[in-house]
């Protein structure tokens, strides 16, 4: 061979391009990160939503047994605040345009429809539309059977 000709064919090895590295991450990369915030959004919320039912759930709870154990002690105050807290879990549960304007005997339809079975509008439920405006409470007034109705009106609307 031509000393000229192996001059010019001086050839170097291949060189390959270096490791790509970690950061920029790929698009699908970002776009996973995006669902999993979303998801992480999402689970938080549901968790802090169910929080906040379990909570009112067991404040209406403990509400009642109050009122069933000192039943010489009952009072327009205390329906009113039953009423209130149910309201509150109503709120959470359905939506504010349906519940937040009920009063008097719309708000005893709404909770006979979403649980009560008729017992508001005609069993010892009547009390939660007329004794927080009353000066005393009917002395025939059944807190055991108030207490029932509600309890189970409160158990239907915090399952999960």
């Amino acid at each position: 061979m031509n000393p000229a000709a192996q001059a010019a064919l001086q050839l170097r090895d291949i060189h390959l391009p270096g490791e790509p590295g970690l950061w920029p991450p790929a698009p699908g990369w970002w776009i996973l990160a995006a669902l999993l915030l979303v998801l992480l959004v999402w689970v938080a919320w549901a968790a802090l939503r169910r929080y906040r039912l379990h909570r009112s759930r067991q404040r209406i709870l403990a509400m009642l047994s109050e009122l069933e154990q000192e039943a010489d002690n009952n009072t327009p105050e205390r329906i009113a605040q039953i009423s209130i807290l149910l309201r509150r879990l109503a709120l959470m549960r359905y939506p504010r345009q349906r519940v937040a304007a009920l009063t008097g005997t719309d708000w005893l339809s709404f909770l006979d429809e979403s649980g009560g079975q008729g017992n508001f509008s005609q069993g010892p439920g009547q009390v939660l539309a007329t004794g927080p405006y009353q000066p005393t409470l009917p002395r025939d007034l059944d807190t055991r059977a108030l207490g029932t109705l509600v309890r189970s009106w409160v158990i239907k609307n915090t399952e999960h």
